[in-house]
């Protein structure tokens, strides 16, 4: 008996080892035929889910939960003789670059994340300063041009640049409305940079700017005294701009102080969002913005849409974010893939033209043709304005 009992010992220990092992952040265990593995990376995100942007920040969650959920149905993704199963982990940094970049570096060490998503232009300046050296790929939901101007390799930016926008947008206000604005936008970074970019457009097409009265759109809650601030000027046309929420909260302080005009509204509101908030589709009369996602006419973006209503509800519509986000982690796993890797960022990215030419958009929204050289994929935008309570699209630069 004695001899038996040694001779147990040593393979429990060894036993102990093996399930330690495989209980770390990237799980692993032996496939039913003994030649393949299967494990779990995490997909980094630090974003807003406290404070005014929180919606905006759930948004981008949930497509890329919805894309997760999705490839790991199908079997996940297959790199070299591995089945690799993904898992989010999402930390709120508040909006705060600062934040940003502690989380950042949390999910690096806690979660050995090599793409690390995040949905503001603040937060990805800040992860800027150190993701080449800390080896990982900045998923950057961001439209501010600066982020790929940098030629960081290691960045890819989502949307297009908002520098597509201004002038389409000034033009069609100008046309219907007059060229005398008022400004009412947020106080973020990202909105600043819109904001010195589009009063330089509207100047140089022969506009006037009567009014310029910023805000907090992630604090406040009462925008009327900016706004009465901004009437007082005579506006023919409102520029406003943050998340939905806010923004559609200006929109309706404007309309019950009797303003009749245009609003350009900068494309991180959206206006399917703001709907169910004002729940008059007249107050929405004259607004420019992005185009709804669910208005694409692909095959991939109404399948989205479908599975979207199904998870949340019929009621419920996918903004852009959620469909670039669900766009994109499809995108990077299919890099991935390509890559033969999930660790080395530089060969990742080096994959994400290839992977863009073999997804389809007959399954996956708002495809990417490619990947610039500077980082930002290549789309195909659209603007689109309320006209007699219907939304008309509008045609943009192809992003290159």
């Amino acid at each position: 008996m004695k001899r038996t009992w040694k001779c147990l010992l040593p393979l429990s220990a060894a036993a102990i080892l093996l399930c330690a092992t495989a209980c770390g952040n990237q799980s692993a265990s032996v496939g039913s035929g003994g030649s393949e593995l299967t494990r779990e990376i995490s997909i980094g995100w630090s974003g807003p889910q406290s404070g005014g942007a929180a919606l905006y920040g759930k948004n981008t969650l949930d497509g890329l939960q919805m894309a997760i959920d999705d490839i790991n149905n199908a079997g996940g993704i297959k790199v070299g003789n591995e089945t690799v199963k993904l898992k989010l982990a999402a930390l709120d940094d508040k909006y705060q670059p600062n934040e940003t970049a502690t989380n950042a570096r949390r999910l690096k060490t806690e979660n050995n994340t090599t793409i690390i998503f995040t949905p503001h232009s603040g937060g990805v300046f800040a992860l800027q300063t150190f993701n080449v050296q800390e080896k990982f790929l900045i998923a950057a939901y961001t439209s501010e041009p600066k982020v790929t101007a940098t030629n960081n390799p290691l960045t890819v930016r989502i949307p297009p640049r908002y520098d597509t926008y201004p002038k389409t947008f000034s033009e069609e206000m100008m046309k219907r409305f007059g060229k005398k604005v008022a400004l009412v936008p947020g106080t973020h970074q990202y909105a600043k940079d819109w904001t010195a970019l589009f009063k330089k457009t509207w100047t140089e097409l022969g506009g006037e700017i009567v009014a310029e009265n910023p805000v907090d759109y992630n604090k406040e809650s009462d925008f009327a005294p900016a706004v009465t601030k901004a009437l007082a000027g005579g506006p023919d046309v409102l520029f406003v701009g943050g998340a939905s929420q806010p923004t559609a909260l200006v929109i309706k302080a404007a309309r019950d102080q009797g303003f009749h005009g245009g609003f350009i509204v900068m494309d991180q509101a959206k206006v399917e969002e703001m709907e169910p908030i004002l729940k008059d589709l007249k107050l929405l009369e004259g607004v420019i913005g992005v185009n709804p996602a669910y208005l694409y006419p692909t095959e991939g973006t109404k399948k989205f849409v479908d599975s979207y209503k199904k998870r949340f509800g019929a009621d419920k519509i996918p903004t852009s974010e959620t469909a670039y986000h669900y766009m994109a982690m499809q995108v990077f796993a299919k890099a991935m893939e390509l890559a033969g890797t999930t660790d080395d960022a530089s060969a990742i990215r080096a994959k994400i033209n290839d992977a863009c030419k073999q997804l389809s958009d007959d399954n996956v929204p708002l495809l990417a043709k490619g990947i610039t050289e500077n980082g930002g994929f290549i789309t195909e935008p659209k603007a689109t304005t309320m006209v007699d309570g219907k939304y008309v699209q509008i045609p943009l630069p192809a992003q290159q």
